[in-house]
């Protein structure tokens, strides 16, 4: 009897220690723990994301639009504007690497110059799934049913961290 609690006790640290362990970064966002690993993830994780949006962030209007996943990947276009004036662009790409997702984001000026060196793009990896949300490093997508998502990105400026709210509606 004695043997068994203790071997049960010792599997339940095992298994608490051994799980992926986020932890809040901001009101709606994660960042993994020191030395905790990403969750597994596939594609398919990321399935609900496909479809053409239009919504609000930053005080400005946006349209983005996420391809299925084909080919080991899912891509997807982002825009900016301020009225009829384009702010910024993206094109993102989600694959798995290591096991889960990783989002990678290039930004590019109206003028199609881009923010980041030729080779060089902003990583966002998987840190905590839910089957409704995604949490990347800063960034969150929560599914609120099949034509709205909610999302949240950390933003940093020196000390200063602050979460923008990204608010999505299904184009149909």
């Amino acid at each position: 009897m004695i043997i068994r609690s203790t071997l049960s006790g010792l599997l339940c640290i095992f298994l608490v220690q051994a799980a992926p362990a986020a932890e809040p970064h901001t009101e709606h966002t994660f960042r993994l723990e020191k030395n905790e690993s990403a969750p597994a993830a596939t594609l398919d994780d990321a399935r609900w994301l496909a479809g053409s949006w239009t919504g609000s962030a930053f005080g400005q209007r946006f349209e983005q639009v996420w391809n299925p996943a084909s080919a080991g990947s899912m891509v997807g276009m982002f825009k900016l504007m301020d009225g009829d004036k384009v702010s910024f662009y993206e094109i993102l790409l989600i694959t798995v690497e290591d096991g889960t997702l990783s989002l990678k984001v290039k930004h590019f000026n109206p003028n199609f110059t881009a923010w980041e060196e030729k080779e060089g793009y902003v990583d966002f990896r998987l840190v905590h799934l839910e089957e409704d949300a995604l949490h990347f490093k800063g960034l969150s997508f929560y599914r609120r049913g099949d034509d709205q998502i909610d999302g949240y990105i950390v933003m940093s400026s020196g000390a200063e961290i602050r979460e923008e709210a990204l608010r999505y509606k299904r184009v149909h």
